[in-house]
């Protein structure tokens, strides 16, 4: 087992960490304060080929590896957790997708530009009352000529008010359950669509997301992502592989939290010491410190087995479970490191504990993740 990146893994992971140390982290406090999208982030983003990491060259990637996504998204989320999700957004639950599912001219049409950072893209599943239970969707496609209606609502759509491409998902035969669920391309200026306003989110708050609306929206067939049908395939098996651009995410945050607390206990004085010298801070830190790791090294499989095409919906559930419990305890710890300064917002670390929170709930809560490794294990997998 061999747990040095590559040449071009260690590229991108120096790349990253440049941009995000250079760029983003002294934006981030701001980008939160102000509930603002990183437009200029996310332009230098797609300058740098991390929107579309592991989408083929010929679709407009960069054609790495999943491993490498994971190193960026790491690095990015570390300085700003909402430029990170804008990213893994963008490469997991949009262009893999349409990589994986797409004809080639669906792939020339919208994955190009997509992968490459001329457009953005969002990923609309839940609903007003379908979010755990994809299964429940009540946005219907009904077929009109040569066409299709979809009329609906969907619910907390990252990058919603900001996308110009979306992947959504409409019931298009109720009676047949979840193989009654059909998946589109959906373009966000076609007539009928719009978006409510921006939600007030506790954390990640330059990350917009909204409801969308879909109003008698009119759509080709040359707009279906995959079969008729197919719909919940496609969402579940998007799911996997976007949990461990989560698990990515709250690994960021969780290292934040980890490194900001050290940084502070070295330099903050009590009874005569530094506190990291007092065993009651130093034991937080170690403990933190391990559990950083674990979770790294749980993310780094789960991609690893995705890139070398073996089956990865258990270990990436691991990944996301563990790697946002992490990052929620990690940035706990941190605030009672900080005492009464980890409390007011001059200091960073009450960003990452909100910003942590998250992290156990979209793309499957962790009550879902405990789900999906249990139905794994039931099955000897």
């Amino acid at each position: 087992m061999d747990f040095q990146p590559t040449e071009d893994q260690l590229a991108v992971l120096n790349t990253a960490r440049e941009f995000a140390q250079s760029e983003v982290l002294p934006k981030a406090a701001e980008i939160d304060r102000e509930h603002r999208h990183p437009a200029e982030l996310v332009k230098r983003m797609a300058e740098l080929g991390f929107l579309g990491i592991a989408v083929p060259e010929q679709w407009g990637g960069s054609g790495l590896d999943h491993v490498s996504y994971v190193l960026a998204m790491e690095e990015i989320s570390r300085a700003c957790a909402s430029t990170g999700v804008i990213m893994s957004v963008n490469n997991s639950l949009v262009c893999d997708p349409i990589n994986r599912f797409a004809t080639d001219a669906q792939k020339e049409k919208w994955l190009k530009p997509l992968a490459s950072g001329q457009l953005l893209g969002c990923f609309a599943l839940s609903e007003p009352e379908a979010g755990s239970d994809a299964a429940a969707q009540k946005t219907t496609a009904e077929k009109s000529g040569d066409g299709w209606v979809i009329n609906g609502t969907k619910n907390w759509i990252t990058n919603g008010p900001v996308a110009d491409v979306c992947v959504l998902f409409t019931m298009n035969d109720k009676a047949a359950g979840h193989k009654g669920i059909t998946a589109f391309i959906l373009p966000m200026k076609t007539k009928g669509v719009r978006t409510g306003p921006p939600d007030d989110k506790l954390g990640i708050r330059g990350s917009k997301s909204s409801q969308i609306y879909l109003d008698d929206v009119k759509l080709s067939n040359d707009h279906l992502l995959g079969e008729v049908g197919q719909g919940f395939k496609v969402a579940m098996s998007t799911l996997d592989g976007g949990r461990i651009g989560i698990a990515a995410q709250a690994l960021g945050i969780a290292r934040a939290a980890l490194e900001d607390a050290l940084a502070y206990a070295q330099q903050r004085r009590t009874m005569g010491k530094p506190i990291v010298q007092h065993q009651a801070i130093a034991f937080k830190l170690a403990d933190m410190a391990t559990e950083v790791d674990a979770a790294r090294l749980l993310t780094l499989r789960a991609a690893w087995l995705k890139d070398h095409k073996k089956p990865y919906g258990k270990e990436a559930a691991m990944a996301k479970l563990y790697a946002s419990d992490v990052a929620n305890r990690a940035a706990r710890e941190a605030i009672q490191i900080f005492g009464g300064n980890g409390y007011v917002t001059e200091f960073p670390v009450e960003r990452h504990f909100r910003d942590a929170k998250i992290t156990e709930i979209y793309e499957g809560t962790s009550e879902i993740q405990r789900l999906v490794i249990s139905g794994y294990l039931a099955k000897g997998q």
